[in-house]
C-alpha cells in the first residue's frame, strides 16, 4: 500500500483509531480497578503526568517550533480533555465499567450537531433519528427498576458531551497546526489542571498505595491509554472527517464491555444488551448515507 496517496493515509488513520479503541476499551478495566484505591482526580493527575513526561522526552526538539496559536489551541483541547476525563472517572466510581464505556460513546451522536453549531453544517434527518434512538438506548442502559438514574450515569453522559467537543475541535485545529505538538500541549494542560484541583476536591492522597499491580496499571494508563492513544487520535483525525473518527472511536464501548465481562465478571443482562443494540443502531443510522444514482 502506498501511504503517499490519500487512500493509503486514510487506511492507516483508520487502523490507528481502531488500535486506540482497543486500548481504551481495556483501559476501562484498569481504571475501574484503580479508582477504588486512588481518588479520581489524583488518578488523572498521575496518568496525565506520566503521559506528559513521556511526550516531552520523545518530542522535545519538535516542541521548539511551537507557536502561540498552537499553545492556545492545545490549551483549549487540554481543558476539554481534562473535564471529560474527570467526569468519566467520577462516573466510573459510581457505575459499572461496561455502562461507563457505552454511555461515553454517545459523543458519536453529538458530534454532527456540534458541527452544525460551530461549522454551520446542518445535521441530516438520519442524525436526528439517530439521536432519538440513542435516547431510548441510553434509557435502557441507565434507568434502574424505579426509573431512577445513577449519578455515575449522569456524570458519564456529560463526559460524552465534552468528548464530543474535544473531537470537533481536534478536527478543526489539526487542519491548521501540528497534531503532535497539540497532543503534548493538551496533555501538559490536563496535567496542570489535575494537580491544581486534586487537593481541592479530594484532600490529601496516600501515595503509598501505589505499588504492585496498581503501579503497573498507572504506567499502562499513562503510556498506552493516554500518550499513544491521543497521538493516534490527533494524527488520525487530520486525515479523516470528525463523523468518521467518532464512529470508529465509539467502538471503544464494544471492547470496554468485552474486557469488563472477561476481567471484572460483569453480567450482560437482556436489558443492557437491548440498550447497547439501540445505541449502535443509532450510530449506524447517523453515519448511513444513501447512494445516489
Amino acid at each position: 500500500m502506498n501511504i503517499q496517496d490519500g487512500k493509503g493515509i486514510k487506511a492507516l488513520s483508520v487502523v490507528g483509531l481502531i488500535i486506540t479503541t482497543i486500548i481504551w476499551g481495556s483501559g476501562f478495566v484498569v481504571m475501574k480497578n484503580s479508582v477504588d484505591i486512588i481518588s479520581p482526580t489524583y488518578l488523572l493527575a498521575i496518568r496525565f503526568t506520566i503521559a506528559s513526561i513521556a511526550l516531552v522526552a520523545v518530542f522535545f526538539r519538535r516542541l521548539k517550533m511551537v507557536t502561540q496559536r498552537e499553545i492556545l489551541s492545545g490549551s483549549l483541547l487540554g481543558i476539554f480533555l481534562f473535564v471529560s476525563y474527570l467526569l468519566q472517572t467520577y462516573g466510573l466510581k459510581y457505575t459499572t465499567a461496561s455502562k461507563n464505556a457505552f454511555i461515553t460513546t454517545l459523543y458519536v451522536i453529538l458530534v454532527p450537531f456540534l458541527h452544525w453549531f460551530f461549522n454551520q453544517k446542518r445535521p441530516t434527518a438520519n442524525n436526528i433519528g439517530a439521536a432519538v434512538i440513542a435516547v431510548f438506548g441510553l434509557g435502557l442502559i441507565s434507568l434502574e427498576g424505579d426509573l431512577s438514574v445513577n449519578i455515575g450515569d449522569l456524570l458519564t453522559l456529560f463526559c460524552g458531551l465534552f468528548f464530543a467537543f474535544h473531537i470537533v475541535f481536534v478536527d478543526r485545529y489539526t487542519e491548521r497546526y501540528d497534531p503532535v505538538r497539540l497532543t503534548v500541549i493538551q496533555m501538559v494542560v490536563a496535567t496542570i489542571l489535575s494537580w491544581i484541583l486534586a487537593p481541592i476536591l479530594e484532600g490529601a492522597q496516600d501515595f503509598a498505595v501505589i505499588k504492585g499491580p496498581i503501579f503497573i496499571g498507572l504506567i499502562y494508563l499513562g503510556i498506552f491509554s493516554t500518550m499513544i492513544c491521543f497521538l493516534l487520535q490527533n494524527v488520525g483525525q487530520k486525515h479523516l472527517s470528525p463523523n468518521t473518527s467518532s464512529i470508529i472511536l465509539s467502538f471503544e464501548a464494544v471492547f470496554g464491555l468485552g474486557f469488563s465481562v472477561v476481567f471484572l465478571g460483569e453480567v450482560v443482562t437482556p436489558k443492557l444488551l437491548a440498550g447497547c443494540i439501540l445505541l449502535f443502531a443509532s450510530i449506524i443510522l447517523s453515519e448511513y448515507q444513501k447512494k445516489r444514482a
